[in-house]
């Protein structure tokens, strides 16, 4: 199963399950990047839960099949189109969530962007974009909504992260230190919300199975990531996120085995600096 499509085909042609999950009906989840992946896999997860789904993402097109399947489904979902690399247009989505909606109970910081390649070749446009999208546009979300959710005594937050985070990895330098910082930021965040009913959490995920890899292949300069035929499905992740918002802790990784992780660095980093470049420059 590929999480290439907007809808995965375990969810078309059934409808959404009754939720049994009362503490989480009509309760309000925004989703960054919804339009596809591992966004629109957690909308429909969160749709069939019971929870009202705000996607947000820039493709309107995509954004409204997601939101049709969900409704489908008997789910509620909305769209909201935004570039959230741009500061005034993630101002302006959530000064129209808080009219219209008092706030959110959910955030799912999903939109990020990739790009694989040496990283003297990477255009510093494209660099920028990653910035913008990977690290601005989460702690904007982040620290808007958090004191909102401080302020109605109740809110989840979680954050889309990556293995690569805590891996120096040839060819991502910029997207593996944007990981990085989304790990040492939620963390401290986790630590600060200790005993209060507001908590945030990062998922570490390993190569997804998505158009991830396609679209950053497409950006200049950009190849294909050799992780692209492997991962785990955005459903995979999807579930994993829903199972955080239920019991929430600091970190999960996608699939469990990756909390090795962590001591790859540590033990074998001289080994990773012998090997890597001859893996790019292989891949090349």
């Amino acid at each position: 199963m590929s999480g290439n499509g907007l809808v995965s085909e375990w969810v078309i042609g059934r409808r959404f399950a009754p939720a049994n999950n009362p503490f989480w009906q009509n309760r309000l989840a925004l989703i960054t990047g919804a339009s596809s992946g591992i966004g629109a896999a957690c909308a429909q997860r969160l749709g069939r839960a019971g929870l009202r789904v705000l996607l947000v993402a820039r493709r309107r097109e995509r954004l409204e099949q997601v939101a049709d399947q969900i409704r489908l489904h008997g789910g509620q979902a909305e769209i909201l189109t935004a570039d959230l690399s741009q500061d005034t247009e993630r101002q302006r989505v959530y000064n129209q969530v808080c009219e219209q909606h008092g706030g959110i109970d959910v955030l799912v910081n999903n939109a990020g962007l990739g790009w694989y390649g040496f990283g003297a070749q990477m255009p510093w446009e494209t660099a920028l974009e990653l910035l913008q999208v990977n690290i601005h546009a989460t702690v904007h979300f982040t620290l808007l909504f958090l004191q909102r959710m401080k302020e109605r005594g109740f809110g989840r937050i979680i954050n889309i992260g990556s293995v690569s985070g805590g891996l120096p990895s040839q060819g991502i330098a910029v997207y593996g230190a944007t990981k990085s910082f989304l790990d040492n930021f939620t963390t401290a965040l986790y630590r600060e919300l200790a005993g209060s009913p507001v908590k945030i959490s990062v998922v570490r995920a390993g190569p997804v199975h998505s158009e991830f890899c396609d679209t950053a292949a497409e950006r200049p300069g950009g190849l294909h990531l050799p992780t692209e035929r492997m991962g785990v499905t955005s459903e995979a992740v999807a579930e994993r996120v829903w199972g955080l918002l239920r019991r929430p802790r600091r970190t999960a990784y996608i699939p469990r085995i990756l909390a090795f992780t962590p001591w790859v660095e540590a033990g074998f980093g001289w080994l990773i600096d012998r090997l890597g470049p001859l893996l790019l420059n292989k891949h090349k």
